[in-house]
């Protein structure tokens, strides 16, 4: 493709489009557990027949699938001044300083250190988070602790909205 031939970017990007986006998919040995109650499933109908164990197979390694996929398909975006975290919808201007935290110090906040009443997109598999303290007065949740494969990216991009958002707010 000669450079001219390219499709020419847009001059700005759209006012909604993600600073940071992540899937949070579940490890590859969920998938094979998956699998094996599938197989699972046609072995305890291999007494019925041929017919039921391919249905017991279908039918086991289906529920699965949708279990580890359900769990494992929790999404970070930040969007539109927001921090999304799952089904929750967060403004940037009602966190603080993000803090990226891997290995130790994220388990630690994953264990003893949390907070019963922080919200926390938590994922076992995955090492790496970032917690924020929640400034808003009036929200109870002291802070929120989202697990993420890129620490540094979300942190990163959670700075950038905020100061992106803090001209808009002081111009009002």
């Amino acid at each position: 493709m000669q450079p001219s031939d390219r499709p020419s970017a847009p001059a700005h990007a759209p006012e909604h489009a993600p600073g940071y986006d992540e899937r949070l998919t579940a490890p590859g040995t969920w998938w094979l557990i998956a699998a094996l109650l599938g197989v699972s499933g046609g072995l305890v109908a291999l007494p019925l027949g041929a017919v039921p164990m391919l249905g017991g197979l279908i039918l086991a390694g289906a529920l699965a699938s949708i279990a580890v996929s359900s769990y494992g398909s929790a999404r970070v975006r930040v969007v539109a001044g927001s921090l999304v975290a799952g089904d929750a919808r967060i403004p940037v201007e009602a966190l603080g300083e993000p803090e990226a935290l891997e290995g130790e110090e994220a388990r630690a906040w994953r264990t003893y250190k949390a907070d019963p009443r922080a919200f926390l997109l938590l994922r076992g598999y995955i090492t790496g988070a970032v917690r924020a303290e929640v400034t808003d007065p009036r929200d109870p949740t002291p802070y929120v602790y989202v697990s993420t494969r890129d620490p540094e990216g979300l942190a990163a991009a959670i700075r950038e909205a905020r100061e992106a958002a803090r001209p808009a707010r002081q111009g009002d």
